[in-house]
């Protein structure tokens, strides 16, 4: 007795349509795909009967699953090719796994992946109050963005990346995140840190994705976007006998490719000619870019920017950060006459400084440092920890601060302990 199984094309449907993703794979002759049969007796279905000659029903009038690019390839099978996801959970790649569990449907290397991807953006709702931006540095980074959106439209060579540098601590990060709230930019951020990996070719991929990414923000979300490396010296500058490493120079090549190719950077996808990334507009900061491989930082490729703050923006900034504490203008500019070259992070550590006194009060009244780690942690779950109060700030607590973190510097830099542990450095 012969046996032959045959699923109907409503109860495939059925199946497929059940699951939005799954729809997109539903065969077009689901009756020749999923008939099994255990002997050749069973005749076999008419080819030219009405149920196989009927034409698939299009997903939809408008829909892009079914079009082609420039190469001939549907969408489907674009997204499979671009997927590096090797995981056998979410995706089948040929020569990955073993080809039996491949499938043949929508080619070996089409697989489709689908994961979920973090929010790597950022957006500035910590930054509450108004704070003041210098009209110099505003000029220059507004400028800067401008003109690589409107790159297309002028006759000249934008340099896509803007190098900021300077002193320590004169705030070339913070003024350029307030120039993006002002602005409305939700950038990508990145730091030193992940300028390196165990793994070689990481953060220059890194790289690569991060500043695709930026392109996806500015065509999905119409909002404007750029890329932004902190510290970039603290991870490709060269000091002393450091090592230069493979992703120091894939970093550096990379962002040289990027600066003379902005609209086709590849994450190791196939090339196509449809694959035209839009002109993200990039921002490092740094305190000396001398340290960097030079063709990287010349011109044409970067356009570069010091930035050191007048007494006027000096004042004004540190006016903005002392208002809310009643201090008046005169009183910020015998401050910051009083404690001269000084750096922007000095007069904020000056101001977090006078909160000691409060702290340690609040510590007492809590039950002190010995018990305070069990009942810190009981307390704040039943609201019962004692009120912290703020300090008054006043012009003497505030100069009695700025005294005790200048003798902290002195001491840094005249007691200088290696010598003593180490006989034989040198100067």
């Amino acid at each position: 007795m012969a046996l032959c199984f045959q699923i109907s094309p409503s109860v495939i449907k059925s199946q497929f349509c059940s699951n939005p993703i799954s729809s997109q794979f539903s065969p077009k002759k689901p009756t020749n795909l999923f008939r099994i049969c255990c002997s050749q007796s069973g005749e076999d279905e008419n080819p030219n009967s009405s149920a196989t000659s009927k034409q698939q029903k299009k997903l939809s009038q408008q829909s892009s699953w079914e079009s082609k690019d420039s190469e001939g390839k549907d969408y489907l099978y674009r997204l499979g090719a671009e997927a590096d996801n090797m995981n056998i959970a979410v995706g089948a790649r040929a020569g990955v796994i073993d080809d039996l569990f491949t499938g043949n449907f929508l080619g070996k290397d089409s697989d489709i992946v689908f994961d979920y991807r973090q929010k790597v953006t950022r957006s500035f709702e910590y930054l509450q109050g108004d704070y003041y931006i210098a009209p110099l540095f505003m000029d220059k980074v507004v400028c800067h963005i401008v003109k690589n959106y409107l790159a297309h439209l002028l006759n000249v060579k934008v340099p896509l990346i803007l190098g900021i540098w300077g002193g320590k601590g004169q705030g070339k990060t913070f003024q350029t995140e307030l120039i993006f709230r002002a602005m409305g930019v939700e950038p990508i951020i990145m730091s030193a840190g992940e300028l390196e990996s165990e793994k070689a070719g990481e953060p220059g991929k890194l790289i690569r994705e991060r500043y695709r990414t930026a392109s996806q923000v500015i065509q999905n979300q119409g909002k404007m976007s750029c890329l932004m490396i902190n510290d970039i010296d603290a991870g490709l500058g060269r000091f002393g006998n450091t090592q230069m490493t493979v992703n120091n120079q894939i970093v550096v090549g990379t962002l040289m490719n990027i600066s003379d190719n902005p609209t086709r950077v590849s994450i190791g996808q196939v090339w196509r000619e449809a694959d035209i990334t839009n002109r993200v507009p990039v921002i490092v900061t740094g305190n000396d870019f001398t340290t960097i491989y030079a063709p990287l930082i010349r011109d044409g490729r970067m356009d570069k920017f010091y930035w050191q703050p007048t007494q006027e923006d000096i004042v004004n900034i540190v006016q903005r950060m002392y208002e809310k504490d009643g201090i008046t203008r005169d009183e910020v500019v015998s401050i910051v006459s009083e404690f001269p070259n000084q750096a922007l992070d000095f007069y904020g550590a000056l101001r977090s400084r006078t909160y000691d006194r409060s702290i340690l009060k609040w510590v007492n009244d809590a039950g002190g440092a010995e018990n305070l780690g069990s009942r810190l942690l009981k307390q704040k779950k039943e609201g019962k920890l004692p009120v912290f109060t703020a300090p008054e700030q006043t012009l003497e607590a505030l100069l009695e601060s700025g005294y005790d973190l200048i003798r902290e510097q002195k001491l840094i830099m005249e007691t200088k302990l290696s010598k003593e542990y180490m006989k034989n450095m040198d100067d």
